[in-house]
Order: structure tokens, then C-alpha cells, then sequence
């Protein structure tokens, strides 16, 4: 069994998944909009805006896999209860991936080193994605 994270995005599916790749050194696999996927069951209800929506995305980040879209179905709702944590093995690692995803972000946690981390920053990103960058303890 694999579990596999899945975002969905509002309409800015395309710019976050390539923020994502830059910021985590990612892959992108799949990019798939709407228009080129041309499901029966979506095209009829989708404005001309949403047609350019990306309907599938993969981006891997390492070995892991995160699922990507643009749900045409549900409204977008920031949600801060559930969110993914990167683990990098160095602080300079952090505040590289930091510095990509930080403009227009909120944070929760600023940047500071934990009983559990040396260096954790905690942020709802300007696509409303809540994240967690941390390294583990390296220094006690």
C-alpha cells in the first residue's frame, strides 16, 4: 500500500506545481489540463478559463509522489489542519526552499530550531497549502 498526498488548487495548479519543483528540486511527471484531457464528464461544465485548468499533475520529490490539480467540482478552501512536512538534511537546505515559497506565505511558526529539529519553519503558502520545512535534530 502506498499512501499518496493530493493538493488541490483553485486555478493555480500550473504555477504552483512549478514553484514546488524549483523549491524541492522535483520532477515534474504528468501536466495535464482539462482541455488536453477532454473528459466527457468535465468539459461541459467548465468555463474557458477553467478548460486550461490542470486536470492530473505528478510531481516527485525524490521517491515520493504529491498528486496535483485543479478540482473544477469544489470550491477551493484553504485548509490548515492537514499539510506536509519536507525534511532536508541540512538548515541550509530549509532556507533555500524557504526563501522559494516564502513571498505572499503566512507564517506559523517561524524559523527556529525544535526539541525534534534543528532548524523548522511551519507556513500556509500563497496557494493556501500549509507546509512544515524542517531538518532533523542534528544538534543537540
Amino acid at each position: 500500500m502506498k499512501i499518496t498526498p493530493t493538493l488541490n488548487f483553485g486555478g493555480q495548479c500550473r504555477e504552483a506545481i512549478h514553484l514546488y519543483e524549483k523549491a524541492f528540486n522535483g520532477k515534474i511527471t504528468c501536466l495535464i489540463s482539462y482541455r488536453d484531457a477532454n473528459d466527457p464528464a468535465y468539459m461541459p461544465l467548465l468555463t474557458g478559463e477553467q478548460k486550461d485548468w490542470i486536470y492530473h499533475a505528478e510531481l516527485m520529490l525524490g521517491n515520493e509522489r504529491i498528486i496535483m490539480s485543479d478540482h473544477a467540482d469544489i470550491k477551493f478552501q484553504t485548509c490548515y489542519s492537514n499539510f506536509l512536512t519536507i525534511t532536508y538534511d541540512t538548515k541550509e537546505e530549509v532556507q533555500a526552499a524557504y526563501a522559494l515559497l516564502q513571498e505572499g506565505s503566512t507564517t506559523i511558526y517561524p524559523m527556529e530550531a525544535t526539541p525534534y529539529s534543528s532548524c523548522r519553519v511551519v507556513f500556509v503558502d500563497r496557494f493556501g497549502i500549509r507546509w512544515g520545512i524542517m531538518t532533523e535534530q542534528t544538534e543537540r
